[in-house]
């Protein structure tokens, strides 16, 4: 009899350059663990940022900005990371690289506000009649070929009873968006009919479910209630709602019915208008602003025009938290004549808070290949991890890193599964680094047009 293993149809999730990392690493305390949250070393930078996180939470830290300063490949974008996988993901994290800005559609000041706004969050707290319930049968009333749907008839289901509702066919769009299945718990907002997924209903906990998920209890109360609605938005996703306004509904359900516009620009006055509004929900406490994390990768590419735009965006009443990244010494300010260090002009450099990375030595180069290596699911051994860390010294980090996979395809092809030190040394004789491939360059200027 062949027995066979049946394999999971959760869909696997595609390794990226920092998957790794899942925080900061830092005891109660504050202070840095050797190896952890898939960090390794930096420990003076990543203590420095989990005094920017408790500053964050307490809302001491609005307005200023914070600038990582390293060699290539010393964790930079790795600590902007870890910075926002402590603050969790209810405080907005809007990434961006400094060359994004130079755009032929939409000015370089424009692009750098939307990025502003997208990472102030606002928490609104309302009270909706809503009817929440597990879905026990759904039917369409549906005619020939060409007809459309006239209206969706539902079973509800809460503790204290059962209900049959005949809803608007545009209920039945959006039952489907969200994939809703008999046993799941949902609720339907009365005013504007949209339509939320809680999760599963715990009834269906026994099921054998490949892709388990989160389970809910059965709704208690009756079918029609009120409730308090919690929604967090982003300034931005209020900018582009209202650019395109449809009548007939409040702000906040016209979220979930964006469509993706051309790339047009928001007016200052459409942005006027909802910061009054905003200001008005906060002093009314409807609702909360949370200040997210601006992360500007490369921000060196920036010129004085951007530059100038950061020192006014700054001193906003409404400012996230902006976090600059940069690999330069001492250069020229974009655009112009001007040497600065890291290429960001000194008035501007005044405001930053700047973490220094430091260079990784071959032990914490051992244990970051060995954690990436696990990460990817590779077997290799001790010997070959050590030569992979010389590689590291030689050449770079992200060269010994990215000599990971194809060493474990020739692995494959040799018959086996882990990997030795012959399959690297093949590997990086394929494959030139930067050092070497400049190194040849210099040797070979004659072939080369110039």
């Amino acid at each position: 009899m062949k027995i066979e293993e049946v394999q999971s149809t959760t869909k696997k999730q595609r390794i990226a350059t920092h998957t790794h990392i899942k925080g900061l690493g830092l005891e109660a305390n504050g202070k840095a663990l050797p190896l952890a949250a898939g960090f390794v070393g930096q420990a003076a930078a990543r203590e420095a940022g989990g005094l920017i996180v408790d500053m964050i939470r307490q809302k001491k830290m609005a307005g200023l900005a914070l600038l990582l300063a390293g060699p290539p490949g010393t964790g930079k974008t790795a600590l902007a990371l870890g910075i926002c996988q402590e603050l969790g993901s209810k405080v907005p994290f809007c990434p961006m690289v400094g060359s994004e800005v130079y755009s032929s559609e939409v000015k370089k000041t424009e692009v750098l506000m939307e990025h502003f706004r997208r990472a102030i969050g606002l928490r609104i707290k309302e009270n909706k009649e809503v009817t929440e319930l597990s879905p026990e049968e759904t039917e369409s009333v549906t005619g020939g070929y060409g007809k459309s749907i006239s209206h969706v008839i539902i079973g509800l289901k809460t503790v204290k009873g059962t209900k049959q509702l005949k809803l608007d066919p545009t209920i039945y769009d959006a039952l489907i968006k969200e994939k809703v299945a008999v046993g799941d718990v949902i609720y339907i907002e009365a005013n504007s009919g949209a339509v939320k997924r809680v999760g599963r209903s715990d009834a269906f906990a026994t099921e054998f479910d490949l892709e388990a998920e989160e389970y809910v209890p059965l709704p208690k109360g009756e079918v029609h209630k009120k409730k308090e609605i919690v929604q967090d938005v982003t300034l931005h996703d209020l900018d582009a709602a209202n650019a395109r306004p449809q009548g007939g509904q409040d702000i906040l359900s016209l979220m979930g019915q964006m469509m993706k516009p051309r790339k047009t620009e928001i007016t200052d006055k459409l942005r006027q208008e909802i910061n009054k509004v905003v200001n008005r929900y906060i002093d009314e406490g409807v609702a909360e602003l949370v200040p997210g994390v601006l992360f500007i990768d490369e921000v060196h590419m920036l010129d004085m025009e951007c530059f100038s735009y950061l020192n006014r965006a700054l001193e906003s009443s409404l400012s996230p938290i902006v976090i600059f990244a940069t690999n330069r010494g001492i250069c020229n300010v974009r655009g112009t004549d001007m040497t600065s260090p890291h290429g960001i002009p000194v008035d501007l450099l005044d405001r930053l808070v700047i973490i220094r990375t430091e260079t990784y030595g071959p032990a914490e180069m051992i244990q970051i290949l060995a954690i990436r290596a696990q990460v990817e699911e590779l077997l290799i051994d001790e010997e070959s991890l050590a030569f992979l860390g010389e590689l590291g010294q030689q050449a770079s980090l992200r060269h010994a890193v990215q000599l990971l996979s194809p060493a474990s395809v020739v692995a494959k092809m040799n018959g086996r599964d882990s990997i030795c030190k012959a399959d690297l040394e093949e590997v990086n004789s394929l494959y030139l680094d930067a050092k070497s491939s400049a190194r040849l360059l210099q040797q070979q200027q004659d072939r080369y047009i110039s």
